[in-house]
């Protein structure tokens, strides 16, 4: 398992459009990927979860990746969060 802490960049914070782009990635890995926030667990594969997170700008969370290709997923995920999510 694997973890980092990132603060959400996005102005607008985690609404549809990025969420929809965050949980579309991390489906390309095999691993579990979640994050948690202010005590709970959300799937980062799941834009319900994403959503329901009700993350905004400035926000951190802590990305945990556990899997076979856990260190991969975590360093990409980071890098587009870090990046806006396509904003």
């Amino acid at each position: 398992m694997v973890s980092q802490k990132i603060v959400i960049k996005n102005p607008t914070g985690l609404h549809l459009r990025p969420a929809g782009i965050l949980c579309k990635e991390a489906m390309n890995f095999k691993s579990l990927i979640t994050f948690q926030y202010r005590g709970n667990t959300a799937n980062a594969k799941s834009v319900l979860s994403v959503l329901g997170a009700c993350i905004k700008c400035g926000d951190e969370i802590e990305l945990v990746c556990e899997g076979e290709d856990e260190e991969e997923a975590l360093r990409f995920l980071v890098q587009i969060i870090e990046d806006g999510l396509g904003e």
